[in-house]
């Protein structure tokens, strides 16, 4: 996808190999989309709901996110997605990896590299300096992804509040 032109394009691949999209164009929302959304939030997390399709459509139409998703073949299923916070600070160009998700059956294909490395690639293009994500402790194989990606762990705190 050319930065900017607002359709789904690939990033990477070929008919036989794992193709990751940015998700640009708005028509793009379909259902097919949304039931990829689905199957994938309930391997993510156990408390959030799949977003509809409107949720999908205010990420992919925003300045400030980019929806990728992945294929494991040029013409096959949604199998993986990354979202990708880009926004601007009084210190610079920011950019977080959110939500990154490989469906169970598709992993170990490199599948999730191939979304970290076109949201790194894209978060560069923009101007971010850093990435930033978080991981629970117990996504061990998530943690190894980063790691091979080049993130190194920060001693840092997270702090977070509730809006109930």
């Amino acid at each position: 996808m050319g930065e900017g032109s607002g359709d789904a394009g690939s990033v990477q691949g070929d008919a036989a190999a794992p193709v990751v999209e940015e998700v640009g164009d708005p028509a793009a929302v379909d259902a097919g989309l949304v039931d990829a959304f689905v199957r994938l939030i309930p391997q993510l997390s156990s408390s959030a709901p799949p977003p509809t399709a409107d949720e999908l459509l205010q990420i992919v139409t925003s300045p400030a996110t980019v929806l990728f998703v992945a294929r494991a073949s040029a013409d096959g299923p949604i199998v993986g997605s990354l979202t990708l916070a880009l926004f601007r600070v009084p210190t610079g160009m920011r950019a977080w990896i959110e939500d990154v998700v490989v469906d169970e059956a598709a992993r170990g294909a490199g599948i999730g590299d191939l979304l970290v490395s076109a949201a790194l690639d894209r978060s560069h293009r923009e101007g971010a300096r850093t990435v930033d994500l978080t991981s629970r402790p117990s996504r061990v194989a998530a943690h190894r992804l980063y790691r091979r990606a080049g993130f190194e762990e920060r001693e840092t705190s997270v702090y977070r509040h509730r809006a109930d």
